[in-house]
């Protein structure tokens, strides 16, 4: 029984985390922002998505083409603020898709060093921190 008391403390502690960063730096200036993440690895995209809505944005995930047409991204540009892509984990097809892409658009390209969730959410702490000096 213990056991599972623990268990349920660790979790709530968990899910309170991004709330708490929130509180403690105050609103963000990401609220209401949409951002599409091309690439990466599926197995990670709640826990990004759970990432950016801590910031209070949106995170709309595309495959890089495994499985969704890289197509695709085209259709979605145009209603995004800017796109990230994890350079380890994207095909050149869909990175050079999403590079004229957004030029076309004119949103922000961010390349990420890797997949990590902790990769997305410096990028997102550093875009935050601009935009509350501006």
């Amino acid at each position: 029984m213990a056991k599972k008391a623990k268990k349920e403390a660790k979790r709530a502690n968990r899910e309170a985390a991004p709330a708490q960063k929130e509180n403690a730096a105050g609103k963000s200036k990401l609220d209401g922002r949409s951002f599409l993440y091309v690439g990466g690895r599926d197995c990670q995209v709640a826990h990004l998505r759970e990432i950016a809505s801590s910031f209070g944005a949106e995170l709309i995930h595309h495959d890089g083409g495994l499985r969704e047409a890289v197509s695709r991204i085209d259709t979605v540009l145009p209603s995004v603020d800017c796109v990230f892509c994890p350079i380890d984990c994207i095909s050149h097809d869909a990175c050079l898709r999403v590079k004229t892409g957004c030029k076309k658009f004119g949103k922000a390209f961010i390349p990420l060093r890797n997949g990590s969730k902790s990769s997305l959410e410096r990028a997102l702490h550093t875009m935050n921190e601009r935009n509350n000096s501006i």
